[in-house]
């Protein structure tokens, strides 16, 4: 399963780092491709996952989950 996030807030390679991180840190995300450029992160998933579980993983490091 592939969900993509809408993320606002990033600016640099280092937040595109930050938000790969929390979100691969959830156990049922297999990877997760993460462009500031795009404001964009692509999730796949293992099994489902509540959108809310991944919204705070990034929101709980200061970015605003759109969509």
């Amino acid at each position: 399963m592939e969900l993509t996030m809408k993320i606002e807030g990033m600016m640099c390679s280092h937040c595109e780092a930050s938000v790969k991180k929390a979100l691969e840190a959830i156990p049922t995300v297999e990877s997760a491709e993460v462009s500031h450029e795009k404001g964009t992160a692509v999730v796949k998933l293992s099994a489902d996952t509540p959108f809310d579980t991944l919204k705070a993983a990034v929101e709980d490091l200061d970015y605003k989950v759109v969509g």
